[in-house]
Formats: structure tokens, C-alpha cells, sequence
């Protein structure tokens, strides 16, 4: 079985996060303004508005309990740790690498608010702002993710190497 050639995945680590923020920018710097062309709206169209804002809102607040809920457990069991005897670097990289698995989790919730928002008769601008929003928030999602597995290999690889005392 062939090992993955570790130069090539340093080169996609640097381009993959380069060419979000490029398409990120090329997105912002778009104006469809003159593009807008906008139909009225039918009534079936209104109801959808309401019911999917609704859905919509209903993913934010998902987001903000999952990301607030991960951050008081975080203050909780930093608390905890402080002030008990078994105070050590790796257990506060635990409460770090839990809470940006939540963090990363609020994230999705965020873009299918995003998503919901622009799903009933979405303009050209409306498609553009999502696809700026998705990317930004993808590029977030990216680099916590990459954080959390670094985190995760150095916690797996020390626990299998010998503890040298």
C-alpha cells in the first residue's frame, strides 16, 4: 500500500484555503444589482417566504443554543479543572478540542439558515451573498476541522508513545 506523498497534501492544505478566500472575494466584489430583474410576488411565494423564515430562524436559534450550551459547559468544566489538583495542559486542550467540535456544528446550522433564507425565489444578489456567506463560513469550518484533528493526532500520539520519566 502506497503512503500518501506528504508534499502534494502540504500543497493542497495551502491551496484549498487560498482558493476559498479568492472565490470569497471574487463573490463579494460581484454587483448584481443591475442583474435584479425582480417578478412580483404570488401568494404561494409569500407563504413560502413566511414558513421558510421561520425554518430559517428556527436554525439560527439551533445554532446560537448549541454554540452557547458548548460555551457554558467549556467555563463550567474549565472551572472545574482549575481549581481541582489534576490541572494539566492536556485536559484544557480537551474542553478546547470539544468545543470547537460544537463550534463547528453551530456552523452547519448557520449555513442551512443561510440556505433556507435563500431558497423561495432567490434573486441573482441573494445567490451571490449565499455563495459569499457558504464559502466564509466553509473556510471557518475548514480550518477549525484541520485544528481539531491536529489536536486529536497529538493527543493520540501522545498517549501511544512511552512516557519518558
Amino acid at each position: 500500500m502506497a503512503k500518501p506523498d506528504p508534499s502534494r497534501d502540504d500543497l493542497i492544505n495551502l491551496l484549498l484555503p487560498l482558493a476559498l478566500i479568492l472565490g470569497l472575494a471574487l463573490l463579494l466584489s460581484l454587483d448584481a444589482g443591475q442583474l435584479n430583474q425582480e417578478a412580483p410576488d404570488t401568494q404561494l411565494e409569500e407563504w413560502l417566504r413566511v414558513i421558510v423564515g421561520y425554518l430559517a430562524g428556527g436554525a439560527e436559534i439551533a445554532a446560537a443554543l448549541v454554540i452557547g450550551v458548548a460555551v457554558i459547559r467549556g467555563i463550567i468544566a474549565y472551572f472545574r479543572q482549575a481549581f481541582s489538583h489534576r490541572h494539566s495542559l492536556d485536559s484544557t486542550e480537551v474542553i478546547r478540542l470539544q468545543l470547537g467540535r460544537v463550534l463547528a456544528l453551530g456552523l452547519e446550522f448557520s449555513v442551512a439558515s443561510d440556505i433556507l433564507r435563500t431558497a423561495v425565489a432567490p434573486t441573482r444578489q441573494d445567490i451571490l451573498n449565499l455563495g459569499a456567506i457558504v464559502l466564509l463560513r466553509t473556510l471557518l469550518n475548514y480550518f477549525l476541522e484541520r485544528e481539531i484533528q491536529q489536536g486529536e493526532r497529538k493527543r493520540a500520539s501522545e498517549r501511544s508513545s512511552p512516557e519518558a520519566e
